[in-house]
């Protein structure tokens, strides 16, 4: 049986919980689809133009960022987005979604992150009102979204490890594009997007793979695998 090949974006570091997640919770979801997964670490720093990576069956862009690269980074959530690779990113993966979208959709080529970019003068994302570090907390799914679906839910609880998040700014500039806001807070904070027209592309700002660390399934890895198994 081919492996699917997964893509796994960022500088692996195994004291982050996510990063020892990842490999678990791909296992799990390919398992409950029926196919093998073989991930493949990528540093940042060797993305390059990120050329390569559309051979991929899937890229996910993981947490722990500052990443070596961002460059490298919003190089390979290019290559996903247009070459239609299936793809996830969660925490850091969400925020480098957001800015790779800012500069190369909307145009605003500035589109920088507060924390390695604290003086800029666009911000897309921006320091949390709290933050949250080791935190759970609940989030609402858009209804009909591809986390909905995966969820089965329209509310769910999931943990985050981050202080950093979307700028109003950037929010309201969602309004007419293609990608989507798909989870919010109880504030009504996004917590999640999706871009249409693509077989499959999603980030959050939590970290629901870690999940797989406690025996579960993580939905949103389920539906990533299925949508590679779909797509191969």
């Amino acid at each position: 049986m081919h492996a699917l090949q997964v893509g796994l974006i960022g500088d692996h570091n195994d004291e982050v919980v996510a990063h020892r997640a990842i490999p678990v919770a791909l296992d799990m979801a390919a398992a409950a689809c029926g196919v093998t997964v073989e991930p493949i670490w990528i540093p940042t720093d060797q993305v390059g133009d990120g050329a390569a990576l559309a051979e991929f069956d899937g890229l996910w862009c993981v947490p722990a960022s500052p990443y070596r690269s961002a460059e490298g980074a919003l190089a390979a959530i290019r290559v996903a987005r247009e070459r239609h690779v299936p793809f996830l990113g969660t925490c850091g993966g969400f925020q480098h979604a957001v800015i790779e979208y800012a500069r190369n959709v909307l145009g605003w080529a500035d589109a920088e992150h507060a924390e390695t970019a604290p003086q800029a003068r666009r911000q897309v994302i921006v320091p949390l009102l709290c933050t949250l570090v080791e935190v759970t907390d609940a989030v609402r799914l858009v209804e009909g979204s591809r986390l909905a679906l995966a969820y089965g839910a329209k509310a769910i609880a999931e943990g985050y490890h981050c202080s950093y998040g979307l700028s109003p700014d950037f929010r309201e500039a969602l309004a007419d594009g293609q990608l989507r806001i798909c989870a919010v807070d109880a504030a009504g904070e996004v917590r999640g997007i999706e871009l249409e027209d693509h077989p499959f592309f999603v980030a959050t700002l939590f970290q629901h793979e870690r999940g797989a660390l406690q025996g579960r399934v993580p939905p949103a890895v389920r539906a990533f695998v299925q949508a590679m198994a779909d797509t191969y």
